[in-house]
């Protein structure tokens, strides 16, 4: 049929794939928002502190939270460097910002740097028994230590406690919320104390259980300070009974702590308190070190949208279909191995074969595979080129079948049998063959000139033997009866045929139909001869079973 020569009778349809694989896809219909928020803090409690030459100081929330440390934040001090009765005036600069001099012309007045405690007055002074120093203007006396205290004064503060107030809005979706939860009563916070166990909602938070929950330790970081965040998360679903919109609270150290690793460690500010000494002014400088803990807030809300259920569900489809061709060109290519894409091939391609496009498995004992081919009504089946490449697949419980009746010791070894062929076909390279008129007959055992399979000892005792023969049909058919005659003979010819598939191809590919050679087919039938010499010759059919004989 020409249409058929032009391939447009040929129909194609899709053949599904199942390959193990897990995504998880939550919400994805929803519209989503991203929040706008807003965070105060509100620190309480008290501290005292024992200070050399100055005594005990009581600390509240005025004198321990410093100056505005931004949007978002709130410090504490926890340790502090104090320089008592500081008066304006001259004295010596001190190492290593000061400059050390010998005589006044070392020192230059008006002078001063970004070191500089103050200004030079062009005088240089003793600053100890073993050096001079450049003196200046400035408040006196300059503070000298450098270090701060070990243990901090003001570690108790870590049972202080602070109220975050954090406020958020969805705009799209016209939607606000506070971490203060509506259920939540004025009773309820005065004795409320965030624990991520018993009370993961409360707002009020002890901040050494912040410092603990961030993996620190509050004595240690109190020394120097440092610099702890809090992170709010709002996961919204808005969608009315799967109404779900809480904080989440987590906390993590944002600088680094180790002193040794970093040039500037902790953090600190300086401030002082002013008074009068007889009509004169004086200050005390402190040196405060403590810990900033910054607010961050993220979050995100979804509420249901009719447009992003269609948008999801279109660019979905378009997914898997793009998916499905880059995952069949990725097969196809030499990332994956031959056998893989082969066997990948057979399990998504099934071709729908009708009798006319046999497809033919033919197995050479040179070669340590099995080709697929398909019938020519032209060449001779040892000409075809092969359709695709498989590799061996041994039949498992027929070899241990097999192994079972040799090892019984009924099997006589006989010495094989080469058979002279006087007219040897053009396609046969073993000797052994003989002519036959149709090409799917037309097949050797042999892809090169050789000794032929024929002559093999385990061609004699796996297709040949006649007890091994009978034990296999009794191991198929235990109640067939042992009697002589064509019928039974038939039965042995058949049973060598299949003894030989199983032997040399074994589990035939799918849908395809196992060839045996000219030779093996001529040496069973000239043991196990028919009465009057006919045999119907190879049928192929689409419903022969892959395991039955072609031949007859």
């Amino acid at each position: 049929m020409p249409c058929k020569r032009l391939n447009i009778c040929e129909y194609e349809t899709h053949k599904l794939v199942r390959i193990q694989s897990v995504r998880m896809i939550q919400f994805e219909y929803q519209e989503h928002d991203y929040v706008v928020s807003s965070v105060t803090a509100k620190v309480k409690g008290v501290a005292m502190t024992s200070l050399p030459d100055v005594g005990d100081i009581v600390w509240d929330v005025v004198d321990y939270s410093g100056p505005s440390q931004g949007k978002n934040s709130f410090f504490v001090v926890t340790n502090v460097i104090v320089t008592k009765n500081q008066r304006q005036g001259k004295c010596p600069e001190v190492p290593p910002y000061g400059k050390v001099c010998w005589t006044d012309k070392d020192c230059v007045k008006g002078f001063w740097d970004q070191n500089s405690h103050g200004v030079q007055t062009g005088a240089c002074v003793k600053f100890d028994v073993t050096q001079k120093t450049c003196e200046v203007s400035t408040w006196c006396p300059i503070e000298t230590k450098k270090k701060p205290p070990k243990p901090a004064l003001l570690a108790s503060a870590e049972n202080f406690t602070v109220l975050i107030k954090n406020n958020i809005r969805f705009p799209n979706f016209n939607f606000i919320r506070r971490n203060i939860l509506p259920e939540m009563t004025d009773s309820y916070l005065k004795h409320c104390q965030f624990n991520r166990r018993t009370d993961p909602w409360c707002p009020i938070f002890r901040l050494g259980d912040i410092v603990l929950e961030a993996r620190e330790n509050f004595s240690e970081m109190a020394v120097e300070g440092g610099v702890i965040g809090i992170q709010i998360k709002w996961d919204c679903n808005l969608d009315g009974f799967l109404r779900n919109c809480l904080p989440k609270y987590s906390f993590r150290r944002l600088d680094e702590k180790e002193s040794n690793r970093t040039l500037y460690p902790g953090l600190n500010f300086r401030f002082a308190r002013y008074q009068t000494e007889k009509g004169v002014g004086e200050r005390t400088l402190f040196k405060a070190f403590g810990i900033r803990f910054d607010v961050m807030v993220f979050g995100k809300a979804g509420k249901f949208s009719i447009i992003q259920l269609i948008i999801y569900i279109g660019s979905t489809l378009s997914y898997y279909a793009l998916t499905t061709l880059f995952i069949d060109w990725l097969i196809g290519t030499s990332c994956f191995s031959k056998e893989a894409r082969q066997n990948y091939s057979e399990k998504k391609v099934e071709s729908v074969q009708d009798r006319q496009q046999c497809i033919l498995c033919v197995s050479f004992v040179d070669e340590n595979h099995i080709r697929v081919v398909k019938r020519s009504h032209r060449k001779s089946l040892q000409q075809v080129k092969p359709m695709s490449v498989h590799p061996f697949k041994d039949d498992i419980r027929h070899l241990s079948a097999m192994a079972g009746v040799l090892q019984k010791g009924h099997i006589i070894d006989k010495q094989p049998q080469a058979l002279s062929r006087p007219s040897r076909p053009a396609w046969c390279l073993c000797g052994c063959c003989l002519p036959s008129t149709p090409p799917q007959e037309q097949l050797c055992c042999r892809m090169s000139r050789g000794r032929c399979i024929t002559t093999s000892s385990l061609f004699e005792q796996l297709v040949l033997s006649r007890p091994l023969l009978e034990a296999v049909l009794l191991y198929r058919e235990p109640l067939c009866e042992l009697t002589e005659g064509e019928q039974w003979t038939t039965a042995l010819r058949h049973c060598a045929y299949i003894q030989y598939i199983t032997w040399r191809i074994g589990a035939p590919p799918r849908e395809s139909l196992p060839v045996i050679p000219s030779c093996s087919v001529w040496r069973i039938r000239e043991e196990y001869s028919s009465q009057d010499g006919e045999y119907t010759g190879m049928r192929p059919s689409r419903t022969t079973s892959p395991q039955s004989s072609p031949n007859t």
